[in-house]
């Protein structure tokens, strides 16, 4: 799909996730209209006052007409109060309805630019319950207030009409002026707040390193550059807020000077003269908050556009008719991958068997696509052609459903920012204690756990600064091994291990093929394929060797060919 069809496939998600707050949005209109017209109260009441309660010297007429108004006014207040209250209601609905397909978006396709679409909804239901919404509202009511004044005078009428429009060039001006420095303050802002998030992430790394300095300098480069763009475009949208303000404020005292003029020719009376200055100012006032809030409109802007790019790039998941569970029989078929992002293919495998009670080991060097055959077999990646098929049916059938079934340990482990036994439970808010054990006592990190300060309810801290790396291991070896999953994907997984935990390894995977599953391990040491049945050698995205983990290896040593290398290399992409 090309990125303009990509992004209005978006922009209809978006505006059907609108839609059961078009209702509501038809009365914020509504709300809006006699809001407008109430507002002419105030003008109409100086008008009687000026005009008929002094000339007549009638207390009577000025008490009726002061009860009156105090009724248009509460009115008045009510009803611009419901309209702020519902169009609030109709963004945090927009939110609320959006909020999973933009989270679930995230985990499939996190951007790399630091600008987050979940920052970009927030932005965008902010709108909904700003000020700036409303000024937006009531600007078409402009023209009507200025013809309203006409109707006192002409003269009246056609200063009010050239200040409005010269407030509306202004505007326009403003508009194109501010669009990109705004948008880069916001590009440079969010890119500082990336590196800081990378950084504190990798604390230990840059501690361990005595990297804090050129850390520190970096983000504060980025940090330097950001605020510069934001003072540019502050500095931009103040002067034009402060020139509308100036100018609106000139307009009235000089309309005022204008009736003044005409009263003393006779041809208005003061109170026109009164209610024409207040009409104005109502009439100019929605054109200078919709500029003095124009970076929050134009945030809100840059989040629409980038949500319907986002929503565009990341396919929403299509309910799926719910499928038994698999037996561990996997068939991989003619795989060609290519990375997101990337132009040019890691991974062309012909394709493989594995049965039930199987264990295929993986190898290579670097590079030769053992991390990518580990996340297409998972569905963390798509592949653009060849088929996957678990128990006979595509992996892309079983929709969510396919992580209950496939256990995978990447070669990276993160924890959670939850209690072990959250973590092993997938995030479970109420985890099965019974079933948190088994995988632990399967994985071999029981008695691990036990040790802990809380043991299975010890809190694990952001950047799991408390666990070793082999305990990480573990527990995220129970982790995918939580729930009984037919097939297991091992990225590594004897990486942090020690001797003992390497035992305890092998002793999970041997018990987890016993049970007639399946297991798949990118291994880097000769202990990793200990428990294989099978092995593949790799090189550079492709196939070099396949067959039964004793013939490959007698064929490699009859050959002079050094396998040493393969088990032994770092692991790659």
């Amino acid at each position: 799909m090309s990125n303009r069809k990509a992004n209005r496939a978006g922009a209809r998600e978006l505006r059907h996730a609108l839609l059961p707050g078009t209702g509501a949005l038809i009365s914020v209109g509504l709300f809006s209209v006699f809001v407008n017209l109430l507002m002419l109260t105030g003008p109409l009441f100086m008008l009687q006052v000026y005009d008929r309660v002094l000339g007549s010297r009638s207390e009577e007429t000025l008490v009726a007409l002061l009860i009156l108004v105090a009724g248009l006014y509460a009115l008045m207040g009510i009803l611009d109060y419901a309209r702020g209250r519902v169009a609030a209601r109709v963004g945090a609905g927009l939110q609320s309805r959006l909020d999973p397909r933009v989270f679930g978006g995230t985990l499939v396709n996190a951007t790399s630019d630091g600008q987050s679409p979940l920052r970009d909804l927030e932005a965008v239901q902010r709108l909904y319950s700003s000020p700036a919404f409303f000024a937006l509202l009531d600007i078409p009511w402009a023209p009507i207030f200025i013809l309203v004044i006409f109707v006192f005078h002409p003269m009246l009428g056609w200063l009010a009409l050239g200040g409005g429009v010269l407030l509306i060039i202004i505007a326009v001006i403003n508009q194109f002026a501010t669009f990109r420095p705004v948008g880069d303050a916001n590009q440079k802002g969010a890119a500082s707040n990336a590196l800081a998030d990378s950084l504190r992430a990798q604390g230990e790394v840059v501690r361990g390193m005595g990297m804090e300095t050129a850390a520190r300098v970096r983000w504060q480069n980025l940090r330097n550059m950001a605020l510069e763009a934001q003072i540019k475009s502050s500095d931009l949208t103040g002067t034009f807020g402060s020139l509308t303000k100036t100018l609106r404020m000139f307009l009235q005292s000089a309309i005022l000077a204008l009736g003044a003029y005409l009263v003393l020719q006779g041809e208005v009376t003061a109170g026109a003269m009164i209610a024409a200055s207040i009409m104005l100012g109502r009439a100019l006032a929605p054109v200078e908050q919709t500029i003095a809030q124009w970076p929050l409109i134009l945030r809100a802007r840059y989040g629409w556009r980038g949500l319907a790019e986002f929503l565009g790039s990341v396919p929403d998941i299509e309910e799926r008719t719910k499928l038994p569970r698999p037996r561990a029989i996997l068939e991989v078929r003619g795989l060609t991958v290519v990375p997101p992002g990337g132009a040019h293919p890691t991974l062309k495998l012909d394709g493989f068997d594995l049965a039930e009670g199987q264990a295929l080991g993986v190898v290579g060097q670097s590079a030769s696509g053992k991390t990518t055959l580990a996340r297409v077999l998972t569905g963390i990646w798509q592949p653009v052609s060849g088929t996957i098929r678990l128990d006979g049916a595509s992996i892309d059938q079983y929709g969510e459903d396919l992580g209950l079934h496939v256990g995978y340990l990447p070669q990276e482990v993160s924890l959670f920012e939850a209690t072990v036994a959250e973590n092993i439970a997938r995030l479970s808010e109420k985890p099965n204690a019974t079933a948190v054990v088994a995988a632990a006592k399967k994985a071999g990190a029981h008695e691990m756990i036990l040790q802990l300060s809380d043991g299975y309810d010890t809190v694990v801290a952001g950047g799991n600064g408390k666990l070793s790396g082999g305990q990480k291991q573990r527990i995220g070896l129970a982790r995918a091994m939580y729930g009984s999953p037919v097939l297991l994907i091992l990225d590594e997984p004897n990486a942090s291990l020690d001797a003992p935990g390497s035992v305890a390894l092998n002793r999970a995977i041997k018990e987890f093929k016993e049970d007639g599953n399946a297991v798949i391990i990118m291994a880097h040491r000769p202990s990793g394929i200990a428990e294989c049945d099978l092995l593949m050698i790799m090189q550079d995205g492709m196939r070099k060797a396949f067959g039964p983990r004793d013939e490959v290896l007698r064929a490699k040593v009859q050959n002079h060919e050094d396998i040493s290398d393969n088990l032994n290399a770092e692991a790659g992409p």
